[in-house]
């Protein structure tokens, strides 16, 4: 049943190829793979190869401080990234790290074996959710060491249910599980999985690493905002900005999608001239209240210039990164849709996060912690103190690989 079902995934990509731009990418990347893997990927049997796999761009930032870590203490191995989705693979295709980054093949048992006899991994690493039957069978019946990094696991997911034999077995094909928190731990355990560590997040790793990057502004310009605004929708926008042009908070603004279409939109809401797009900022424009970010890979650095965070999304299907902004020890605040993210359900506990159900609640938080007292810098002691009890993630991963490898 699992074949048929993913051959015909498969085929509903193909025949979606016609009409839609990503899938068109996710067929037309997998096209004649094996032939032209081969060619890029020659073998050479005096180096070791490190495969890691991840299903997009997130996930990819997850895996990242692993991937550069062991290149910089094992050069002499090849690494191989693979991704599952256009979104990670498109972006992330020329990255230097790695030896050889391609698509991974549709999960068919062929597929799984050729792939693996061409890269010849000697780790395989799988980064938070990825669980691919065939894949997972050979790296297994090849005795390949096969590790799981970053991953979170809840009640409601298949894993845990009567009928959830099939992808139990899954699991069993990993030789170590490395989960985010204690609860991963007992759940895998109630199931008897036992080859689990709780490591941590190593996106925390990874974004306390950005924080120390050099600034993005151009030189000269020096800005300082009450609030950054990060990966905004038009739902978190339209509760945001009647707020900051009413107490007259200073604001950076990226949303989440950079379109023409969406700044224009941005520049009508705001009061005429108040805001400056961030490719046009400079000296002479710089005390304008609001700065629109209209491009990508810059907002990771922009949190410095802030005193407090909202991050979009938890009024549609979740909230995105919220460790960005907490890696320069700024409160956050964001939607009501985020359980299903572990750092935003442990801090919004201890205080140093906070979700807000609509447009009283966000600007009664927002002039707490921009008011008058010592509000925003609990919350921000808060925050560091938890990512410096909750970092190491990516040691513990470079130890369990030695390990493993050895």
């Amino acid at each position: 049943m699992y074949g048929f079902l993913i051959r015909c995934y498969g085929a509903l990509l193909a025949l979606a190829a016609r009409f839609h731009p990503k899938a068109r990418l996710w067929h037309e990347g997998r096209r004649n793979w094996r032939a032209r893997y081969r060619a890029a990927f020659p073998p050479e049997p005096a180096r070791p190869v490190l495969w890691i796999h991840a299903a997009s761009l997130g996930e990819f930032e997850q895996g990242r401080p692993v991937l550069e870590a062991w290149r910089a203490r094992h050069p002499e191995y090849r690494i191989v990234l693979s991704f599952f989705s256009p979104s990670g693979y498109e972006i992330r295709k020329n990255y230097s790290g790695a030896d050889f980054i391609c698509y991974l093949p549709l999960d068919t048992a062929r597929n799984a074996r050729d792939f693996v006899e061409i890269i010849q991994p000697e780790v395989a690493i799988f980064v938070k959710y990825e669980f691919w039957h065939n894949y997972l069978k050979v790296l297994k019946n090849n005795n390949i060491k096969t590790l799981l990094i970053s991953s979170v696991f809840r009640p409601e997911q298949v894993f845990f249910k009567p009928w959830g034999a099939f992808w139990r077995k899954m699991l069993h094909a990993f030789t170590h599980i490395y989960v985010q928190d204690e609860r991963s731990v007992q759940l895998l355990q109630s199931i008897n999985i036992t080859v689990v560590t709780r490591a941590g997040d190593t996106r925390i790793d990874r974004v306390l690493e950005n924080a120390q990057q050099a600034h993005v502004l151009p030189e000269g310009v020096v800005i300082q905002v009450d609030l950054v605004v990060g990966s905004s929708w038009p739902a978190d926008e339209a509760l945001l900005l009647p707020l900051l042009v009413k107490h007259g908070w200073r604001a950076i603004i990226a949303p989440h999608e950079p379109a023409e279409g969406h700044l224009q939109a941005l520049e009508k809401a705001l009061p005429a001239g108040s805001s400056v797009r961030l490719s046009k900022l400079h000296a002479g424009n710089a005390h304008l209240p609001y700065v629109l970010v209209d491009g990508i890979g810059q907002l990771n650095r922009l949190y410095r210039y802030g005193r407090v965070a909202y991050i979009g999304g938890g009024f549609g299907k979740g909230i995105h990164n919220t460790l960005e902004p907490a890696a320069y020890g700024l409160p956050v605040l964001f939607g009501p849709k985020y359980h299903k993210f572990e750092e935003a359900r442990q801090l919004s506990a201890l205080g140093g996060f906070f979700p807000v159900q609509d447009s009283a609640t966000l600007e009664k938080q927002l002039k707490t912690l921009l008011g008058p007292g010592d509000a925003r810098e609990r919350a921000a002691a808060i925050v560091l103190q938890w990512l410096e009890e909750n970092k190491g993630a990516t040691e513990q991963v470079l130890n369990g690989i030695n390990t493993q490898a050895g």
